[in-house]
């Protein structure tokens, strides 16, 4: 993809990755549309960032994920990538009384979420690429997050077909593999001792500027090359 003079979209990038993808692409003379739940957030960002644009949008539900692509559609069709970015993580046992609700919700935000966006922005004539971040723990899950870690498996297993189904329409499909970051993903100050995100985007950028569709850094590069025997070792290290 170009780096720059492109519309795009970045769900859930009011804070950490999304942000951090959100303020690089602005000083790359992109023009940015973030969405999230939290309009105070969004207010902060566009105050950080006032040529941003922000929308109030809640991707868990359905009828909202469609007036977001809606109002794309009639006031930025000229929109050409999208960033699937938006995603929740619980600590959680299958034995929490709460786990069920728990789980609705992240499977709901983490995979149906980005699988009904990309159906409805693929409309779009103007798309060009679409952009999914997944996580170093689709390859090998952490236990204290368990939906987490087989929710970014699914979308890396969707993301890789999504690659072959969009070639005939000429859409480039990139995944982002984040590992372990210094945000508050899961829950305040349980990542701060990880890299921090400006080192990740700033590999990442470097990846993109030669045409690298599978993103890494860190743990990530390491999993993705990782041989099913090393994946069983990682996971039974994690958990011992």
């Amino acid at each position: 993809m170009n780096l720059s003079d492109n519309k795009i979209l970045i769900t859930g990038g009011a804070s950490g990755i999304g942000l951090g993808l959100a303020e690089r692409f602005i000083q790359e003379n992109n023009t940015v549309i973030i969405c999230g739940r939290r309009a105070s957030l969004l207010e902060e960002v566009k105050a950080k960032f006032p040529s941003i644009i922000t929308k109030v949008c809640d991707l868990s539900i359905e009828e909202e994920r469609i007036a977001l692509y809606q109002w794309i559609a009639a006031n930025h069709p000229d929109l050409n990538v999208l960033v699937n970015n938006a995603g929740i993580q619980n600590w959680m046992n299958i034995t929490d009384a709460d786990f069920y609700n728990n789980m609705k919700n992240e499977l709901a935000t983490n995979i149906e979420a980005p699988l009904h966006l990309t159906s409805l922005f693929i409309q779009l004539s103007s798309l060009k690429t679409v952009m999914n971040v997944t996580s170093g723990l689709a390859f090998s899950p952490f236990a204290k997050v368990p939906v987490y870690s087989a929710t970014k498996a699914f979308f890396r297993s969707f993301t890789l077909s999504l690659r072959h189904l969009l070639r005939e329409k000429n859409i480039e499909v990139v995944e982002i593999i984040p590992p372990a970051l210094n945000t508050d993903l899961g829950g305040i100050g349980l990542h701060d001792a990880h890299p921090s995100v400006s080192s990740f985007i700033e590999s990442i950028f470097e990846q993109l500027k030669v045409g690298k569709q599978e993103l890494t850094f860190g743990t990530s590069e390491t999993r993705l090359n990782a041989s099913a025997e090393d994946l069983r070792n990682h996971f039974n290290a994690m958990h011992s």
